[in-house]
């Protein structure tokens, strides 16, 4: 078991008989920062209803937050970027040692005049990467909503529409934050879709009287149904991330470090994953120059959408008063549309051949049926 040393040791206090190199380099700890505050949302909302018609009722809405306060991760331990960069040269060091670059942070340096350099982080070498998890994020979302709902005897139909957008610079608590500067970790949420319109569907089929008043048959008639919903969206924020170090800030996340953007360049150049080239132009994005971080969004641009409907066919066949039988056949993605998720995002991919294409989709239709008895 691990022994903990005594609950009083500081720099004042010092404890000479615990091992300490044992416990070192502390990295990848998470840890609350001790001065958060309770984060809040401040909801705004503004609806105007119309009834059309006896069974139909129409909705327009503005709908929009602001967050404050926001959980997300900060680095509490990031390099100092200008003695890295001092260190890369190796003018500066004595004969043999390695330069300082990505990932050497927590390496040991010696001077040319034969100062001793304990990495490049304010704590030294005894602390590594570790994040604060820490009430510094923001957010704001704004949108216009539009709904239609039609309600009769033979069915019930409902028309979604959002305009909307989302921005933050941290959307989870994993989303991290850019320690020197949160600000420029401001881009679209992960979860922004620009528009999306769902409609949702059920309908009596009308054939129940096709029988006339014979019972037997009237169990074949009665009780059938078809419900769907289609949904129509843009894709989500395709997330520019870099894991090479090649900021020099020698954060635990690699959605710190964005790169730069190509004066010139077109952001698209074929949208069509289909067509065996990149999703958007990889030119248009460069790595971030040695020590800085690039001047792009980390968010700003969505991947392919959405279009998918899944079906279901229903039957209930009632056996006597409390009893009766339900038989469902459903069908996810019925029309076996390609879904296809985002493009590759890896910076460090660029020139490897990833970088800029989709790789992967959703599931394809995928069909079911059920037998259920309702006592």
């Amino acid at each position: 078991p691990f022994t903990f040393p005594p609950t009083d040791v500081s720099p004042a206090h010092p404890d000479s008989t615990f091992n300490w190199a044992g416990a070192i380099p502390i990295g990848g700890s998470d840890y609350f920062y001790p001065h958060n505050v309770i984060p809040f949302v401040e909801e705004y909302e503004l609806s105007f209803e119309r009834q059309l018609g006896s069974a139909t009722v129409l909705e327009v809405s503005y709908v929009g937050n602001q967050g404050h306060h926001l959980l997300t991760f900060e680095e509490s331990n990031p390099s100092n970027v200008a003695l890295c960069l001092q260190l890369s040269n190796p003018a500066n060091l004595q004969p043999g040692e390695t330069p300082c670059g990505p990932f050497g942070e927590d390496n040991q340096y010696t001077l040319a005049n034969g100062t001793i350099v304990n990495g490049t982080r304010p704590f030294g070498l005894d602390f590594s990467s570790n994040p604060y998890m820490e009430t510094a994020a923001h957010s704001s979302f704004n949108s216009l909503q539009a709904t239609l709902k039609h309600n009769d005897n033979y069915d019930t139909i409902m028309l979604g529409y959002t305009w909307e957008k989302s921005m933050d610079n941290g959307s989870t608590a994993f989303d991290t934050t850019n320690p020197y500067n949160p600000e420029q970790s401001v881009g679209l949420s992960t979860f922004d879709v620009p528009m999306d319109l769902v409609a949702s569907y059920t309908v009596n089929l009308p054939i129940n009287n096709l029988a006339g008043n014979r019972g037997a048959l009237n169990r074949l008639t009665n009780g059938w149904q078809v419900s769907g919903i289609t949904t129509f969206a843009s894709g989500q924020p395709v997330t520019m991330a870099e894991n090479d170090d090649n900021s020099l800030t020698g954060t635990f996340n690699d959605t710190i470090d964005v790169p730069s953007v190509v004066p010139g360049q077109p952001l698209f150049n074929n949208k069509n994953p289909r067509s065996g080239q990149p999703y958007f132009n990889p030119n248009y994005f460069v790595p971030e120059p040695t020590g800085q971080i690039g001047d792009s969004m980390r968010r700003f641009f969505t991947g392919p959408g959405l279009l998918n409907t899944d079906m279901a066919l229903l039957k209930n066949t009632r056996i006597v008063e409390n009893q009766q039988l339900e038989f469902r056949a459903e069908a996810f993605n019925i029309f076996n549309h390609t879904q296809f998720n985002n493009p590759n995002g890896q910076v460090d991919n660029i020139g490897l051949g990833g970088f800029g294409y989709v790789t992967s989709a959703r599931d394809p239709r995928i069909m079911q049926a059920a037998l259920k008895y309702i006592f």
